[in-house]
């Protein structure tokens, strides 16, 4: 809790990232949101890495170990075989209890415009997990409004647009994504306070949600919001009722 708030941070990162050589623990993450008075965190592998199952392994066993504080999420590469992606994901929900799955299109290219995507919508759905999609860098693949088509397709599917965008350079993008699906989410991880008002003027609070990405980033990400001029209402969902109730 800070200032009265329960807080719900939709976006953190455990493990062993490949492409960055960043290596994050549970315990890391957990003295973080101690710090900054954060109750509970979904935990996504990092896009990268050298084995995918060890990888949610590692958060299972996190999990496992602080059921009341963290969330899991899957995420593997989208062109190993589709069985072997379907299999594992189901694993990760029934052994660990997993309530998302992340997609990375910057690392992870699929064109979510074709119905060769189809397969990384319905295994989320079939396992009624939100999915997660970064969006900002890796455009055009990350672009907010390609996963309109998706939404439209699978409306009972929640998608979180990581990021809104990433930033100002694609907030409007991610604003008429959320306007017109009203199945997609923003985590509002990376943008400014102004940007934030922005998004308000368009999309309700209880379809907005806090994220942090890294460590680093988490007490600023939550403080901003703790510190944005708007009713308590519209707070607490930001900080947490969004979250609950696309993760549970």
């Amino acid at each position: 809790m800070k200032d009265g708030f329960f807080l719900y941070d939709t976006h953190t990162h455990i493990g062993l990232a490949r492409h960055s050589g960043r290596r994050q623990t549970a315990d890391q993450l957990l003295r973080e949101m101690d710090r900054c008075g954060v109750d509970r965190s979904v935990v996504i592998p990092f896009p990268v890495v050298e084995d995918y199952t060890a990888a949610h392994e590692e958060i299972g066993a996190a999990v496992a170990a602080h059921p009341d504080r963290l969330t899991g999420a899957a995420c593997l590469n989208p062109f190993i075989p589709e069985q072997i992606f379907r299999d594992e994901v189901r694993r990760c929900r029934e052994v660990h209890g997993f309530r998302a799955l992340k997609f990375q299109p910057q690392y992870q290219g699929l064109n979510t415009l074709s119905e060769r995507s189809n397969f990384l919508f319905e295994t989320a759905l079939e396992n009624r997990m939100a999915l997660i999609a970064h969006t900002g860098s890796g455009i055009p693949h990350a672009l907010p409004s390609v996963f309109m088509f998706a939404a439209r397709r699978y409306p009972d599917l929640k998608i979180v647009l990581a990021h809104c965008g990433g930033g100002g350079l694609l907030l409007a993008d991610a604003i008429v994504a959320a306007s017109f699906c009203p199945n997609i989410y923003l985590d509002l991880s990376t943008l400014m306070p102004n940007h934030i008002f922005e998004v308000l003027q368009h999309i309700p609070a209880d379809r907005l949600m806090a994220g942090s990405d890294l460590i680093e980033n988490t007490d600023v990400e939550m403080r901003k919001l703790l510190r944005l001029d708007v009713p308590v209402e519209q707070k607490q969902q930001m900080l947490s009722q969004t979250a609950f109730a696309v993760f549970g």
